[in-house]
């Protein structure tokens, strides 16, 4: 894997100085969760029996992934990560699972990403404006929000425990430019670097384990489907026999300006 780093160490642990959870309230800190209890009310009148529901939340709920990529000639594409550790991550070494993790995870490759704010504005274009700050703070490079392109709807990232959604919007960047940022500046930021991989590669990271973060699987494999892209072929559409490009269909992704072109009727 190639990558620049901008840091003077690499990490080597993270040690729990203390753990406040006893004394802490759950309505309180960056992450809250709501400890409800709820009735279901059915069509025909009747209700179900009182359950208990935990619903984890964090301010502003949502986030905006900004998938980064770079088109290499005809035939290639290549994806900037943003590798850093993840605590909560880490710390899974001091858990014990029905099926045993042996990895110790001192980082995480990303997708850059980041929680939408009030001040980015309503609608698509916050969303652009929050992927454009988010590529700045994260990989240090200057994107203007209109080079954003949304790739396919929002998702919910954890339906069961969690209210936040996730926006993917795809932007073109110059890798050589880039740089690992400061984030949002907390010491949970630091340590990051940038890694630059081919699309496919990244994909097959994210299927092998090597890169297990699931909205960078999505926001790949939508990429892919946005730039026309095969990854298994390593190729893109356009390239392919008239046959078969007239049966490709992008899966409700839109293409960008400069894609390779939807097929055509020849």
């Amino acid at each position: 894997m190639s990558g620049r780093t901008a840091i003077r160490h690499a990490l080597a642990s993270i040690e729990v100085v203390e753990d406040r959870s006893a004394e802490s309230r759950c309505d309180e800190g960056f992450l809250r969760i709501a400890r409800l209890r709820l009735r279901n009310h059915y069509t025909d009148g009747s209700t179900s029996e009182v359950y208990p529901c935990d619903v984890l939340s964090r301010p502003g709920s949502d986030a905006v992934v900004a998938v980064l990529y770079e088109r290499v000639g005809e035939k290639r594409v290549r994806v900037v990560l943003r590798e850093s550790p993840r605590a909560p991550i880490y710390l899974r070494r001091y858990k014990t699972f029905v099926h045993p993790d042996p990895r110790t995870y001192l980082s995480l490759q990303e997708v850059v990403a980041g929680l939408v704010e009030a001040s980015d504005g309503p609608g698509d274009a916050g969303m652009r404006r929050r992927a454009a700050i988010e590529t700045r703070e994260e990989a240090g490079v200057d994107v203007a929000p209109e080079h954003f392109h949304a790739i396919g709807g929002e998702t919910f990232a954890s339906p069961g425990t969690g209210d936040e959604k996730i926006y993917f919007y795809a932007g073109a960047i110059d890798p050589a430019q880039a740089h690992a940022g400061g984030g949002d500046g907390s010491v949970m930021e630091e340590a990051a670097r940038l890694v630059v991989l081919d699309l496919a590669d990244a994909i097959e990271g994210c299927r092998d384990g090597s890169i297990p973060d699931m909205k960078t699987e999505v926001g790949l494999l939508r990429l892919a489907d946005h730039l026309g892209y095969l990854p298994q072929l390593r190729c893109f559409v356009d390239e392919l026999p008239p046959a078969l490009r007239r049966r490709y269909a992008r899966l409700g992704v839109a293409a960008a300006s400069g894609a390779s072109a939807e097929p055509d009727g020849a």
